[in-house]
């Protein structure tokens, strides 16, 4: 057994590189691009809230930072049961009805919720508990309209008939995309919000990246469409698909390869999604260039457009499994690199910042693309629990979505972070400097070294490398 690569020979009766081993090539270029360009809006959604939400409550809302976290937190609790009904939801649309776009369309709602989210009412925003509870209650819509387009929407590449390094390749097409989307949002959103002076320019901003999701979105349910034409109804949903907390807890303890997988990335969502909650803030305070928060934010996403169909091409070489180990590492150098602040001036940061999108590009690409990985070789029939895979692969991105802003805000009101309305200034004390960096850098390099260290007990990568 290759321990470095997770390798082991492979079982009678799983998937081989003999047997899925198809390139993708038989996909339909125009279906999947516009399969692809449906990720460029949910990109916005992804990054928008993780990038701006913790920083726009406690910095034009005045909410203190443990309140905040509150706030961004237990909405994304609500998630973890959320989406897997919602996978089990599109598993009995697609039994019932040959599709899941029923629930991809309803999933196009989401726009008016996110501009809601910032919308806070000035009767609302003078009291900071309120603001907190306004920006909960909308996060928790936002976010089930969400799910509704997301689940199915990612179930899709383990629905179609393609091999091992096909499905890496609609992949790498929806990261590209995905990556457009990032930066749009990534970049746009702190232009149009300028420095959180008022609720406002957030308002103006949600309406913008919410008319852009919202076209995209359309566009991606018509490529969803052509590449899975809806099949003949499979009989009774009911009597195939057990209720949604069963279906997470079956899959968790009949799939070893995937529980690893979906163990590995709850860590590495949470820290790239602190990575995130943190950048305004060591932007503003690390490196006293506020506006410098768009640059960080294209240095960590841009590299992506050039790397994805870098780190495919790498992987028909190396597998995904090596690939994706490799950029746990460079990410934790990355992280630790940035702690050097504004002492090195700002080169330094920037190119550890371009370390960390070079590695953002792999660990998105790759754990995205095992997934499907993990169903085809499973036992049974697993394939008819497509979107209950999909529904628990998208909460456990959701939880880190919600524990790595939680985590960065409990950092920063461990080192006492003052909250500030907006247009107040407020002297950050010493340990709130150091809680701003620490949670910046060292902080994240941990948990992806953790990562790192669970993702080394994957074993199913070999079988579908193995040589012919």
């Amino acid at each position: 057994m290759n321990a470095a690569a997770g390798s082991e020979a492979p079982l009678p009766g799983h998937p081989t590189a003999a047997t899925d081993a198809g390139d993708g090539a038989e996909v339909p270029r125009p279906a999947l691009v516009r399969y692809a360009l449906g990720s460029a809006g949910m990109g916005v959604y992804v990054t928008v809230p993780g990038l701006l939400l913790l920083y726009f409550l406690t910095d034009t809302l005045g909410v203190t930072p443990w309140l905040a976290g509150l706030a961004l937190l237990v909405p994304k609790a609500v998630d973890i049961v959320l989406h897997p009904f919602v996978g089990s939801l599109s598993d009995r649309e697609r039994a019932r009805r040959g599709s899941r776009l029923r629930l991809l369309r309803a999933g196009c709602a989401l726009a008016p919720a996110f501009v809601a989210l910032f919308a806070v009412p000035e009767a609302v925003a003078d009291r900071p508990w309120a603001a907190a509870l306004w920006v909960a209650a909308w996060f928790v819509v936002a976010n089930a309209l969400f799910a509704a387009y997301q689940v199915p929407y990612l179930a899709t590449p383990t629905d179609m008939e393609t091999g091992y390094h096909g499905r890496t390749r609609v992949l790498s097409f929806r990261m590209v995309v995905l990556t457009v989307g990032i930066l749009v949002g990534g970049a746009l959103a702190p232009l149009l919000a300028g420095e959180g002076d008022s609720v406002g320019r957030y308002v103006v901003m949600a309406l913008v990246l919410g008319a852009f999701t919202v076209v995209f979105q359309y566009v991606g349910v018509g490529g969803v469409r052509d590449l899975l034409p809806a099949q003949a109804p499979t009989g009774n949903s009911a009597e195939r698909h057990g209720p949604a907390l069963a279906q997470v807890r079956d899959v968790l303890r009949r799939n070893r390869p995937f529980r690893v997988l979906v163990s590995c990335y709850l860590l590495v969502s949470t820290t790239t999604h602190l990575v995130l909650a943190g950048l305004p803030y060591y932007a503003r305070h690390e490196l006293d260039r506020p506006g410098f928060t768009t640059v960080l934010m294209a240095a960590f996403v841009a590299p992506a457009l050039l790397t994805t169909p870098l780190w495919f091409r790498l992987s028909r070489s190396w597998g995904k499994q090596r690939c994706l180990l490799l950029c746990q590492g460079f990410f934790v150098v990355g992280a630790l690199g940035l702690a050097v602040g504004e002492a090195a001036g700002l080169v330094v940061p920037v190119l550890c910042t371009l370390v960390l999108g070079v590695c953002f590009a792999g660990l998105q690409l790759f754990p995205f693309s095992m997934v499907p990985d993990t169903v085809r070789a499973a036992d049974g029939d697993e394939r008819g629990r497509t979107g209950a895979y999909t529904g628990v692969w998208t909460a456990t991105e959701a939880t880190g979505a919600a524990a790595g802003p939680y985590l960065y805000s409990a950092a920063l009101a461990l080192g006492g972070y003052a909250a500030a309305r907006a247009g107040e200034e407020v002297t950050q004390s010493g340990g709130a400097h150091t809680a701003i960096l620490l949670g910046f850098t060292l902080l994240p390099a941990l948990l992806m070294a953790g990562a790192l260290a669970v993702q080394s007990r994957y074993r199913l990568d070999a079988r579908f490398t193995a040589p012919r």
